[in-house]
């Protein structure tokens, strides 16, 4: 039951005048902090790989999508480039294709790469579009094979002990239709499957495809959105900064491990190709993208050379 005392206080005019004067100083300082960033990132493009846990729900990816579509109202070019892992797996079940790996990728038999490329290119891809459109944006969805901005060759070595199949990595990049997309309130979102020189589909790993793709355009920034807050140390805590030669050092000593080592190797590639600078951020997190680009405090592991 409301007292009179709290009956008072919600009918009281310099009350509600004090609480709006709050809420105006609170969005002012938070404008002062984004506006410096901002700028910074004017014009600038920004490839963001897109993927895991970060898919997971409906409400992520309209978190996603509103993201995407505040970054290029602020004058931010941002180039998206998705996974599917789990998507893929759950058609390749429900078809009765059984899913099988070598360390850490999909063997993909000519029955494999036409769902893998029907699964990413079209289903996954086309929803990402949606959510970016629903919410106010211009997405335009692309794969590799569309004017032939990436050119695979097939991973692997003649008598290694396992044939990958139709797994590849980019031999080229033209940025001839991305560059005609970027700067005209589009936002392209980039599945990573891929012509081969030899002119089969391949199947390319997201995060490599977005190294090369953000290498090509000369990204400032390459952002992974993974399942973890970044690099952390032994102790479990947030490496908050890192240069190539620390990595290096880490990989070493046994403090990266795992499936961070391909995506920080990943990160050093997308450096020497001419990135500014990247980040791997916990893609879970509410946000995640617009805290490491428009605030001080940042997300995730920024690397750099």
């Amino acid at each position: 039951m409301t007292s009179a005392n709290e009956q008072d206080e919600s009918r009281n005019p310099d009350l509600d005048e004090e609480r709006e004067e709050m809420k105006a100083q609170e969005q002012a300082e938070i404008l002062m902090q984004a506006l410096p960033h901002m700028l910074r990132y004017d014009d600038a493009i920004v490839v963001v790989k897109y993927g895991g846990h970060a898919m997971d729900d409906e409400e992520s990816a309209r978190n996603f999508a509103k993201d995407m579509v505040l970054l290029e109202q602020s004058g931010v070019n941002p180039v998206v480039v998705h996974g599917g892992g789990p998507q893929i797996g759950a058609m390749l079940a429900k078809l009765g294709i059984k899913s099988v790996f070598s360390q850490g990728l999909r063997i993909t038999d000519r029955a494999t790469i036409e769902i893998v490329e029907m699964v990413l290119a079209g289903s996954i891809n086309k929803q990402i579009v949606g959510f970016i459109n629903a919410e106010g944006g211009r997405a335009i969805g692309l794969c590799g094979k569309d004017g032939n901005m990436v050119t695979a060759h097939k991973l692997g070595q003649p008598g290694d002990a396992v044939d990958l199949g139709f797994v590849g990595e980019p031999a080229k990049v033209d940025t001839t239709v991305l560059d005609q997309v970027l700067g005209r309130e589009l936002i392209p979102v980039l599945a990573p499957v891929a012509q081969g020189v030899d002119g089969e589909t391949y199947n390319i790993n997201a995060d490599t495809f977005a190294g090369a793709i953000a290498g090509a355009l000369q990204a400032k920034r390459l952002l992974f959105l993974t399942d973890v807050p970044g690099v952390l140390d032994r102790q479990k805590r947030l490496i908050k900064q890192l240069r190539v030669e620390e990595i290096r050092t880490l990989i070493a000593d046994g403090t990266i491990t795992g499936g961070m080592i391909p995506k920080v190797e990943t990160c050093i590639y997308a450096l020497e190709q001419g990135v500014e600078g990247v980040v791997i951020l916990d893609g879970k997190t509410p946000h995640a993208v617009l805290v490491e680009l428009l605030t001080d405090h940042g997300a995730g592991t920024l690397i750099t050379r």
